[in-house]
């Protein structure tokens, strides 16, 4: 069965959500059905498939975001949360 298409909402919605030191607060579910991200209430969440063992829920993350943004994964960093469904990223580095 084919996946469905990703959602991601415009790349400048989810830069207006960083603060001025490029960081950006994400809300993660892992084990979700489907993978996409969505600004709810002036936050970012992101839906990802993979589990969070082993830190594939943030490497998924990272690859939503750098997709969304238009960005090589490389230039996001994890700055906390590698545990936590609360992760903050900086952009840019």
């Amino acid at each position: 069965m084919a996946r469905p298409a990703q959602d991601f909402p415009p790349a400048e919605a989810v830069l207006a959500l960083a603060d001025a030191q490029g960081r950006l607060a994400v809300r993660v579910t892992p084990g979700a059905r489907s993978e996409g991200l969505e600004i709810a209430r002036g936050k970012l969440l992101a839906k990802v498939r993979a589990s969070p063992e082993g830190g594939k829920a943030n490497d998924a993350v990272r690859g939503l975001l750098a997709k969304a943004l238009k960005l090589p994964p490389s230039r996001l960093e994890l700055l906390r949360g590698a545990t936590a469904r609360e992760k903050l990223f900086r952009i840019g580095c």
